[in-house]
């Protein structure tokens, strides 16, 4: 049986005192990428935010691993630190003198969870096996802060596998990626999630690489507009639908990738 990851049932976020996001439902299974997308000021940011506690919700359930979001958005720190956060601007980088492998190893004992002293060598280990995984045990001992943007994102995939995790959340995560960069983060994303078992919530406006690489899309604008195949959720009828008549349909059928 197909482990369910994130449900979400009937969601209402606001932001200064009007609604963002309203009666939204939706789960992830274990294994599945799926995208959210949608026109911009469509809530997907603040959805996001609020599935994952760092926004209060007005109304809705939100359960992780089948632990419910408290009311004030805390989860159990064992389910906590099962989900990985990747938001479309991480200050980290230029801020602290900090190496790869220093900042990798920040991922290996989440908040909430203490570990002994004596797991030291275990996390150096989970560390330098992250690195490898992800391409990135040459970049080891290089400061964060002299990393070209590609380099960035495989060091935050890095972090995220550094610790076992079932949920990984990103927004926009290839933005500032020329296309070739933009290729392979999303090629290494795929080959981790096969062998992790993540779910992934991408937020993204590449409309090419959803359809190409991820499972389901969600539609949203403020509502739940659409679910479904990439094939279905991406017609010219639903888009159309989705971002308005001005839309000029998407007509790009390339083949999915890896089959």
């Amino acid at each position: 049986m197909v482990e369910t990851v994130l449900e979400v049932s009937g969601l209402t976020v606001g932001r200064q005192g009007e609604p963002a996001v309203e009666n939204v439902s939706f789960s992830l299974a274990a294994e599945t990428d799926t995208a959210l997308v949608g026109p911009n000021g469509a809530g997907k940011s603040t959805l996001v935010q609020a599935l994952l506690g760092i926004l209060p919700r007005q109304a809705g359930e939100v359960r992780v691993l089948g632990a419910p979001l408290s009311p004030g958005g805390r989860l159990p720190a064992a389910v906590r630190a099962q989900v990985a956060y990747l938001p479309q601007q991480v200050v980290v980088k230029g801020r602290f003198p900090l190496t790869v492998a220093e900042f990798v190893a920040l991922g290996w004992e989440p908040s909430g969870l203490r570990l002994p002293w004596s797991h030291r060598t275990a996390r150096e280990a989970a560390v330098q096996m992250a690195l490898a995984r992800t391409g990135c045990t040459d970049l080891a001992d290089r400061l964060i802060s002299a990393l070209s943007t590609g380099q960035w994102k495989r060091v935050l995939l890095a972090f995220c596998v550094v610790w076992p995790r079932k949920l990984l959340v990103l927004d926009e995560a290839q933005a500032g990626l020329d296309p070739q960069a933009a290729e392979q983060f999303h090629s290494l994303l795929f080959d981790l999630r096969r062998s992790e078992g993540w779910a992934v919530l991408q937020i993204s406006h590449d409309l090419d690489m959803v359809r190409r690489t991820c499972d389901r899309v969600i539609c949203l604008n403020r509502s739940l507009r659409c679910v479904g195949s990439p094939d279905h959720a991406l017609s010219p009828a639903q888009l159309e639908r989705l971002y308005g008549r001005a839309y000029v349909p998407y007509h790009h059928h390339h083949s999915r990738a890896h089959g």
